[in-house]
């Protein structure tokens, strides 16, 4: 065997965040849950080790916090926290996409069109946590033209800390068929080679998401609303 067709397996760290994500997403996890450590390591039959290890990863992005005497919670979502990371969202992927555009060629399209398909056969499958996968292609695919893996690196530790603001917004069908419409609108103005419509395309993406996010922290905890305003 080759060295070309080696593929090294995840850690068990790897495979605990990666789990502990999904939990977190799916809202097996919800937001004040406490998280037990030697629960977690039974249920997935792993040492105590990977799990601690995972949690700090966690903590790092936000996703989890830890008090004195408590342990481990699930952070709850905050509007706040939603916000300051979209501000930063917005200008780091502007300089992704104007850095992409004279990357991108036909082949690049293609694979961007297939993977806003990939969201829309997640959503006909009723699969949330596959469309919350595939829209991180879709987007990654694009950012990842500029040939920038500092940038890139940022955005996805940026993304990481707020998947589970994106499944609150997938969670409803309304903003599922948002997302569609503004894929293709996206999709277009790169097919047209228009960068600045592509930009805006982008930043109307992101605002319909905190704008709904909002919405529906709001109509659950009515002290979520504060903070700042995304519009400042």
């Amino acid at each position: 065997m080759t060295a070309a067709h080696f593929s090294r397996p995840p850690t068990a760290q790897e495979a605990v965040l990666t789990e502990v994500r999904r939990l977190l997403v799916t809202g097996d996890l919800a937001p004040g849950t406490p998280v037990r450590q030697e629960a977690l390591a039974e249920r997935l039959g792993v040492s105590r080790v990977p799990v601690r290890e995972a949690l700090k990863v966690l903590e790092g992005e936000g996703h989890i916090v830890y008090t004195a005497h408590r342990g481990y919670l699930v952070a709850e979502l905050s509007v706040d926290d939603l916000v300051e990371v979209y501000r930063l969202r917005d200008l780091l992927e502007a300089e992704a996409i104007r850095a992409a555009f004279p990357h991108l060629d036909d082949t690049n399209l293609t694979a961007i069109t297939n993977a806003a398909r990939a969201v829309d056969d997640a959503d006909w499958r009723g699969d949330l946590a596959g469309i919350g996968t595939a829209n991180r292609v879709f987007h990654f695919a694009l950012f990842d033209l500029a040939a920038m893996p500092r940038l890139s690196r940022t955005l996805r530790q940026l993304w990481d800390a707020t998947d589970v603001y994106r499944a609150v917004y997938f969670a409803e069908a309304r903003n599922r068929a948002r997302v569609h419409d503004e894929h293709m609108e996206l999709i277009a103005a790169l097919h047209d080679r228009d960068v600045e419509r592509a930009i805006a395309a982008q930043a109307a993406h992101r605002d319909n998401s905190v704008a709904a996010v909002r919405e529906a922290l709001t109509r659950s905890t009515p002290q979520a609303a504060g903070g700042f305003d995304p519009a400042r």
